[in-house]
């Protein structure tokens, strides 16, 4: 708990002064973490990011996260590309001889779909305003509160026991409770220009999709037998362990608060 505890503040020191100054400096802090969390997720697949369909994936990854607001060259770029990986990614399962299969080329395309969505939308959030990041940080971190909270306390019956034995319905529905605070909040000290009704059903939605977040990833560690995805945060495992709710949450809440 010590370790776990430091590694926290550690992280915090780090993350919200960042967070905070946004601009390129957290563009670049975005790409940063989402190569690192490609690379926990090729290593789990037994895949390195130094090899060719690694790198492959790495260059893709990039590409996928490039800010719209940067040209039309950018979604051409991107659609190109990504067109190119594929035929490349899976000339190379030939390459291989099939040590590196068409199953391998999928899990690769995948991947950077799953990771670079998910951290392109850091970038796009703060960009839309400061408050609107932190509302979906806060839905997260109410949760995961909630939930363990309400789990140990009330927890008897189990979520999902196959994917995360550790987990039942009552914290669950605890999280979802508490994530309510976060709009409550909001209404009061920082108001967005957003109905109140509708920004409370879509906390609800963006707490539960949070929580399924936490569950996709621990179907992926649990599918490929290993304990974290990393080991880069002493406590907590690594950058996928910690931010693979958000991967879920801040796509939903551009598309469903910002967008609209």
């Amino acid at each position: 708990m010590k370790v776990r505890t430091i590694t926290t503040i550690v992280a915090l020191v780090i993350f919200l002064p960042i967070l905070l100054i946004g601009g390129s400096i957290w563009m670049y802090f975005t790409f940063l973490l989402a190569l690192i969390a490609l690379k926990e997720l090729l290593n789990m697949n037994r895949i390195r990011i130094i090899s060719i369909p690694g790198l492959i994936s790495a260059l893709a990854l990039i590409v996928v996260m490039l800010p719209q607001d940067m040209g039309h060259w950018v979604s051409l770029l991107q659609q190109r590309y990504l067109i190119a990986m594929s035929f490349i990614i899976l000339s190379y399962t030939v390459m291989s001889k099939n040590r590196f299969s068409f199953m391998d080329s999928a899990f690769c395309l995948m991947s950077v779909a799953y990771v670079g969505i998910g951290f392109m939308y850091f970038y796009e959030t703060r960009e839309a305003g400061l408050e609107y990041i932190l509302f979906g940080l806060l839905i997260v971190w109410l949760t995961d509160t909630g939930a363990y909270i309400f789990g140990r306390s009330f927890g008897k019956r189990k979520l999902w026991p196959v994917i995360s034995p550790n987990k039942t319905i009552e914290g669950f529905v605890g999280g979802m409770i508490c994530s309510l605070i976060v709009p409550l909040v909001f209404m009061i000290f920082a108001p967005l220009q957003i109905n109140i009704i509708w920004l409370l059903i879509m906390t609800l939605v963006l707490s539960t999709f949070g929580q399924l977040g936490d569950l996709v990833e621990s179907g992926f560690k649990r599918h490929f037998g290993v304990k974290d995805s990393g080991r880069l945060l002493p406590g907590h495992g690594g950058i996928l362990d910690r931010f693979d709710s958000f991967m879920f949450v801040l796509p939903l809440l551009n598309i469903f608060l910002i967008q609209m």
